[in-house]
């Protein structure tokens, strides 16, 4: 294990991680970018347990989604936890016709390892 571990960790530093799920954050697009005709909504997983969580949107509550989605790659932060984000993109005119976007992560294969954060749009500034 040597060259993995780093300065004074221990291989039991990493044993007890267990599976972690991920905080999550969304984000809403900013009024700035409203005026531009675009709207991008992030959502952002930290501190989650191993890397294999996936981040997933709903929009008004169904998985069905046809606006463009990219992931960042996964980052092994130095307490071992990762983090990772994805950013929903989608015209003006359709987030404001949107009463939700859910951001859910999920592990693997296990889909009762759901961990999910709701974003009304009108929790959002839009003037």
């Amino acid at each position: 294990m040597r060259g993995f571990l780093k300065g004074s960790e221990t291989m039991s530093d990493w044993c007890f991680l267990g599976d972690t799920r991920p905080a999550l954050k969304v984000l809403g697009p900013s009024s700035e970018e409203l005026k531009q005709g675009k709207a991008t909504v992030m959502c952002v997983a930290n501190k989650g347990f191993p890397s294999d969580w996936s981040l997933s949107w709903k929009v008004d509550g169904s998985g069905s989604i046809s606006w463009e989605e990219s992931r960042s790659p996964v980052v092994q932060e130095n307490d071992g936890l990762y983090s990772w984000s994805s950013t929903l993109r989608l015209p003006a005119d359709h987030w404001m016709k949107v009463g939700s976007v859910t951001c859910e992560a999920t592990q693997g294969s296990h889909t009762l390892a759901l961990v999910s954060e709701p974003l009304r749009r009108d929790q959002c500034s839009q003037s």
